[in-house]
């Protein structure tokens, strides 16, 4: 797994790349991190897509260079001026997602984008924006659409994973979003996973009270249906 430095605007961003062994010319799937910045999830994330689905990886920065969180209160001040600026946001995805094209061994015209919490909405606003990747899955994301995009068109296939006892994405931010999504002629599906809070894939979590705990059947289940969903985009 080898570091990646790019730039967006002029400002340093670095990501992290990593694809199977003795491979070329294959398929790529950008990983958006959650509202910590990268981290060990996304790094076990990227192996598992390049160990088990056989896929190159490239796991995007949107905060900058070594700008990482470790308190609830580090985290929310790097994610919410970029939730609250969603422009902002799609251009650093955007740029992350060239960066990804760009890397050694990977076919440029097959990638795909998955994320985790933050990084949920982050490839769902990938989606809205019209970026050039097949599909984007969201893993207990966020789901509220953004401010700056009025009635999009969504071309690229959309997979939701959805904790449906999740406090950050309620009921009616499901039928939102389901509503959204039809509406922009997506071919979309949503898996609904009862018995499961936020962060259900995040090995570790264990806040009840905040909403964010580990399932480990809602984790196995939902990567099985990202292993179909690529395999069907690529």
């Amino acid at each position: 797994m080898s570091a990646v430095d790019y730039s967006i605007d002029g400002k340093p961003y670095e990501g992290f790349f990593l694809k199977p062994a003795g491979k070329s010319n294959v398929p790529v799937v950008v990983i958006a991190h959650a509202w910590a910045g990268l981290a060990e999830n996304e790094r076990q994330k990227a192996q598992l897509v390049v160990d088990k689905l056989g896929y190159a990886a490239f796991a995007m920065d949107v905060y900058g260079k070594g700008k990482r969180g470790t308190t609830i209160e580090e985290n929310q001040a790097l994610m919410n001026p970029l939730a609250g600026n969603r422009a902002e946001l799609q251009k650093r995805l955007a740029g992350g997602l060239a960066a990804a094209k760009q890397q050694e061994g990977v076919d440029a015209s097959k990638a795909a984008a998955i994320g985790y919490c933050f990084g949920g909405l982050s490839v769902l606003d990938m989606a809205r924006a019209g970026m050039d990747v097949l599909g984007v899955c969201s893993f207990h994301g966020l789901l509220g659409a953004p401010d700056n995009i009025s009635s999009p068109k969504i071309s690229a296939k959309v997979l939701i994973e959805h904790g449906w006892q999740d406090p950050m994405a309620k009921p009616d931010d499901v039928l939102a979003i389901a509503k959204e999504m039809t509406e922009a002629g997506a071919d979309w599906q949503l898996h609904a996973h009862g018995n499961s809070m936020h962060a259900f894939t995040t090995q570790g979590a264990n806040n009840p009270d905040m909403g964010t705990v580990y399932n480990a059947d809602a984790d196995r289940r939902s990567f099985e249906h990202l292993e179909d969903f690529l395999a069907e985009l690529f």
